[in-house]
């Protein structure tokens, strides 16, 4: 995967992308509603894109709660990328990319099914498991450890 790309996404041009992914992932193969999909919060985050090939297939969205702590949301690779790590490299590059904002908490609502991929990053599962557009989450959270 040499040719795996994943960088901050400029926006506007690269949301179309975005929305195309998101869309694909939580609308059509989850069944999340759109106006919950699509929250107005867009503007007000940092998106990352993943290419290969160049051609766009895993996003994630970035927004910040307070000078202290950053929310990962959005995460979703097309179902024609899953199983190669991208979403892994993603999230990684989210996290080097928050820590250099010297941002020290991340928090996330990762779905119930995929909590191993964020535990295996280091996040800590956090109360009980709550539903959030149907779909079963455990809240998590990682401190990131700054020079």
């Amino acid at each position: 995967m040499s040719n795996l790309v994943i960088k901050v996404a400029k926006i506007p041009e690269e949301f179309p992308a975005i929305a195309a992914i998101r869309k694909s992932v939580f609308q059509e193969e989850q069944g999340v509603d759109p106006a919950l999909e699509f929250d107005g919060k867009d503007e007000i985050s940092d998106h990352l894109i993943a290419y290969l090939n160049d051609k766009a297939l895993g996003t994630t969205r970035i927004r910040y709660l307070d000078d202290q702590t950053a929310k990962i949301e959005r995460l979703a690779v097309l179902s024609t990328a899953r199983g190669q790590g991208i979403a892994k490299k993603i999230m990684e590059n989210a996290l080097l990319f928050i820590g250099s904002k010297n941002i020290r908490e991340v928090v996330i609502h990762s779905q119930e099914y995929v909590k191993d991929l964020y535990q295996k990053l280091g996040f800590l599962e956090e109360g009980e498991i709550f539903e959030e557009a149907g779909i079963p989450h455990i809240k998590m959270r990682k401190t990131l450890h700054l020079p």
